[in-house]
């Protein structure tokens, strides 16, 4: 039997009581809501106005109500919540890069592929595999019908495999944004060549697909040797050394004792070292934090924009 017809005769017999639509429809609701407080989408100039509080507080730490909104909306649909701190914390420190970023996402004139690689790896802790900007571009674009509420691209290849007549392979010639958007219409081709799912919104078929065909656990599909553990422990650890040294160059920044140009510089020079020359790098930094120097007085024939470390 062709995978086409299974996935239809899967579609027939799904959710016969209206408990997922129900919980799809709350889930709108929350979307609504999340738009109406963040109007990026219909005019671009709001983004600018974003307080950095509704990112994230300090004094005590607490998550801003942007990210509170995104966690409320995915989390009834029993979605990964990410709640991590350190990444709003920094989304918060950035935020200049952070609205950059939400302009390319939420610009309905730029292709799905584009949002994808746009360069939220300058928000430490969001570049390594987009889930969280995936989850905010979904959030900003909800309406359109070319995006899918599919935050992972081992998901979508798999359930491309799983759908559809020919198999789909990842590929050298796509970006991460390529592969994204080309696998993300290979299932809306399946969506809409079905009777029963062509009329279904795009949230709630990608709920018939979790339910339907559940991947199985990304991590351990994608590691098969010890070697490959290794690396993905070595680029784990390596985001949360980059979110650590972030923060370090935002107590500089808040202190003065560094201009932003400086901060710029200095995660651009990190992100080049090697560990070694990072240890370095922080140390070198932690001690201007510890000095009695700032911006405001520091000699002008030696102003800290001009000194690398």
């Amino acid at each position: 039997m062709l995978r086409s017809n299974q996935v239809q005769e899967k579609a027939n017999a799904f959710d016969k009581a209206g408990l997922i639509k129900h919980d799809v429809d709350k889930t709108f609701v929350s979307l609504k809501e999340f738009r109406q407080k963040f109007p990026f989408v219909e005019n671009l100039r709001e983004i600018d106005l974003l307080n950095p509080d509704r990112l994230f507080r300090i004094n005590p730490d607490s998550t801003g109500e942007f990210f509170q909104a995104l966690e409320g909306i995915f989390k009834p649909l029993r979605y990964p919540v990410f709640g991590n701190s350190n990444i709003y914390r920094n989304a918060r420190l950035q935020i200049n890069d952070f609205k950059l970023l939400l302009r390319t996402a939420a610009d309905d004139r730029k292709p799905l592929a584009q949002k994808i690689d746009a360069k939220w790896e300058r928000i430490g802790g969001i570049g390594q595999d987009k889930a969280l900007a995936m989850e905010i571009i979904y959030s900003l674009n909800y309406e359109n019908k070319t995006v899918l509420p599919i935050f992972s691209i081992q998901h979508l290849r798999y359930f491309v495999n799983r759908t559809t007549d020919t198999s789909s392979e990842s590929t050298k010639y796509f970006s991460l944004g390529q592969e994204y958007e080309h696998f993300t219409l290979e299932l809306l081709k399946t969506k809409n060549s079905l009777p029963v799912t062509r009329g279904w919104d795009n949230l709630y078929f990608t709920r018939f697909l979790y339910e339907t065909y559940p991947p199985p656990d990304s991590e351990q599909a994608q590691i098969g040797t010890s070697e490959e553990k290794k690396l993905v422990n070595q680029v784990t650890d390596e985001q949360l050394d980059m979110q650590g040294f972030v923060k370090l160059l935002g107590e500089l920044q808040r202190q003065q004792k560094i201009t932003g140009e400086e901060f710029r510089e200095n995660r651009a020079i990190w992100m080049q070292l090697k560990p070694n020359d990072r240890e370095v790098l922080v140390i070198r930094l932690k001690q201007r934090l510890n000095s009695e120097t700032t911006t405001a007085n520091t000699p002008k024939s030696q102003p800290l924009t001009k000194r690398r470390l």
